[in-house]
């Protein structure tokens, strides 16, 4: 969330006009989809005026390091610096969470496990004399299992970094 805040220093200062230059979406007047330097970020303008220099405001709350992390890579984009790597998905995660969309996807149109696994994993052999205790069989039930929390909302997860249950 950004809001209209005072120029601390001199130099260069993020305006509200400098974000509608390169918005894509302007969905209301307050929310904007951003396209910088080929990432794309979702602000909230509060409280703005054209022209305004923006302040960020960041709540308190067990969700801060996601939040500090999603505006250290905003400000790396609108200052036309490298941006570093999103922590929060892995390209491991990435791959786990497009592969348990297909299997749910799957799943809902009545294939079973076996034929899952076929397309998921072609590389892997799933006769069936060996499928009952196969790895692949396991590992495309769990895919299967937690796509489904995924796709009941689970997939808020995805925007959290990875951490331990406390």
């Amino acid at each position: 969330m950004l809001q209209s805040g005072p120029a601390l220093s001199e130099g260069s200062h993020l305006t509200v006009d400098d974000l509608r230059a390169h918005a894509v979406r302007d969905r209301e007047a307050a929310l904007l989809r951003l396209s910088l330097h080929g990432e794309r970020f979702d602000v909230s303008l509060s409280g703005s005026k054209e022209g305004d220099e923006l302040a960020a405001v960041i709540p308190l709350d067990e969700m801060t390091p996601d939040r500090l992390t999603a505006l250290s890579r905003f400000w790396s984009a609108a200052t036309g610096r490298a941006v570093p790597a999103d922590p929060r998905i892995t390209p491991q995660r990435l791959q786990r969470a497009r592969q348990m969309l297909r299997a749910v996807d799957a799943r809902e149109t009545g294939a079973t496990y076996r034929a899952i696994a076929h397309f998921l994993f072609p590389q892997h052999e799933n006769d069936p004399s060996s499928w009952v205790g196969s790895a692949i069989r396991e590992t495309t039930i769990r895919l299967a299992r937690d796509g489904k929390k995924l796709v009941r909302g689970g997939y808020r997860a995805l925007l959290r970094r990875p951490r331990r249950e406390r």
